[in-house]
């Protein structure tokens, strides 16, 4: 990387390991561990990168304890990875270099709630169910779903969003302000909980989606939203993957205020019904909510089917009823783990292109042709409200080929969407599998968020080989 040392570019020797080590563990004792086991766990993520265990984890308890670990790392010049529940899919946590392995699961505190500004501010261990729990009483919600139940610290560093992103927004517009560790150790604030502000560079927003690069977060205020009076969620069948994206384009386009809209094609349907014990026609299915007043959202909902009646939408399915409605989106939050099991013990490639709303249907059309020519399975799923989908293609890991052929395929994806005015990621992140789509993507601007990178992190210690190639 140009202008930045290499120190972080092999392990670190055992014996600066091992002073690292002693140091951390007269100054956090217990919290330090070696074990083997527990370095494979923090070894890897959800994506199918194979595990590479760092030399150590430290499970932090507060903002003293990352402050301290990094502190002696960076002493040291030995590499950090923060690590929140490890759901990540781009290979974000693996220790590529050894090192140390933060683990902020113990920050879960949720430190304030103002309901009255509709903000609150949690430790990063925080997870988002953890938190929805937490403001049950309050009347208010926070709207990112991206499936799991991610760390509110993971969620931040990688910029996520999810099934409600077309109403609430991305990670991006609903934080309010940070507390990170920077590597060198400082402890800094990026912003107060005022609602704008234009005091200074805006290093709130730099942080975020950065993924661990430039820092650790601590700490997160959040912008809160105030839960819906009534809420109404329904499936639809379609014909084809066409009809479904058209239908749910339209509906945007008409200006409907859906709160979530979600493509499942028709071997995602068929890997949930599997998977869940679930009768759904397998064909194309979009999942839907809409959030408002009982009126509104009944206008809402009215709207909508007859717009994707029009697209050959057909078996609707309604819930109002809590339950119902969680039943319902389980199915939905249960689509990776569904589609695993269609090729058992299958090394997962996922993409996640992301292009204008308009060019959806011709950007996944290309997409299913190209799967139709590939020897192993693949679903698609996205939240096709704001243009973002997924293929997950199941590859045998013994097969170099099916690996070859996978990858040549999300390039030719994210070769598609750039043309098309996309990004190579609507809201994974880079880690190591988006890394060669950078450049393509920005340009000349990669160079300056490399002297960003360079600027705080000279020694390349933070989160090592993850967003950047080397120059």
């Amino acid at each position: 990387m140009t202008g930045m040392s290499s120190d972080a570019d092999a392990r670190p020797p055992a014996d600066t390991v091992n002073r690292v080590v002693t140091e951390l563990r007269e100054r956090l004792g217990e919290r330090v561990s070696t074990n083997a086991t527990v370095l494979e766990q923090h070894g890897h993520d959800e994506s199918g990168w194979p595990v590479m265990p760092p030399d150590a984890v430290v499970f932090a308890g507060s903002r003293d304890d990352v402050a301290t670990t990094v502190t002696v790392c960076a002493r040291h010049r030995v590499p950090m990875i923060p690590y929140g529940t490890g759901t990540a899919v781009e290979g974000h946590v693996q220790a590529l270099h050894g090192g140390v392995v933060i683990d902020l699961s113990g920050m879960d505190q949720v430190v304030a709630v103002n309901a009255a500004d509709m903000d609150c501010t949690v430790q990063a261990g925080v997870t988002r169910k953890q938190l929805n729990r937490h403001l049950r009483d309050t009347g208010l919600f926070f709207p990112i779903d991206p499936g799991a139940d991610a760390s509110i610290g993971g969620m931040t560093s990688t910029r996520a969003s999810g099934t409600n992103a077309v109403r609430y927004g991305t990670m991006a517009g609903n934080v309010l302000s940070l507390t990170a560790v920077l590597p060198d150790g400082r402890v800094i604030d990026t912003g107060r909980r005022a609602r704008k502000s234009s005091a200074g560079y805006d290093l709130t927003h730099l942080l975020i989606g950065a993924e661990g690069t430039l820092g650790v977060i601590t700490d997160i205020t959040l912008r809160l939203h105030g839960l819906p009076e009534a809420i109404s969620s329904a499936v639809c069948a379609f014909p084809t993957v066409r009809d479904a994206v058209e239908a749910a384009s339209e509906t945007i386009q008409t200006g409907v205020p859906v709160a979530r809209v979600e493509l499942l094609d028709e071997l995602q349907m068929q890997a949930i019904n599997r998977y869940a014990g679930l009768d759904h026609p397998e064909a194309p299915h979009l999942f839907l909510e809409f959030h408002g007043s009982p009126a509104g959202v009944a206008e809402q909902a009215e709207t909508t089917q007859a717009i994707a009646s029009e697209h050959g939408g057909h078996t609707f399915q309604w819930a109002t009823v809590e339950e119902e409605r969680n039943r319902l989106w389980q199915a939905r939050h249960d689509a990776y783990p569904a589609a695993l099991q269609l090729r058992p013990g299958a090394r997962p490639v996922l993409t996640d292109v992301c292009v204008p709303v308009s060019a959806l249907a011709d950007c996944i059309a290309d997409a299913q042709r190209e799967l139709e020519r590939l020897p192993m399975p693949g679903t698609i799923l996205g939240h096709v409200g704001d243009g973002n989908f997924h293929v997950i293609l199941l590859c045998d890991p013994e097969s170099a080929d099916d690996y070859a052929r996978a990858k040549a395929f999300n390039e030719r994806l994210v070769e598609r969407a750039l043309a098309l005015d996309g990004t190579c990621t609507g809201e994974h992140g880079i880690g190591m599998g988006k890394m060669p789509f950078l450049q393509a993507e920005h340009g000349d601007a990669v160079a300056v968020m490399r002297s960003i990178k360079a600027a705080l992190d000279p020694h390349n210690l933070m989160n090592p080989g993850k967003v950047f190639q080397r120059a």
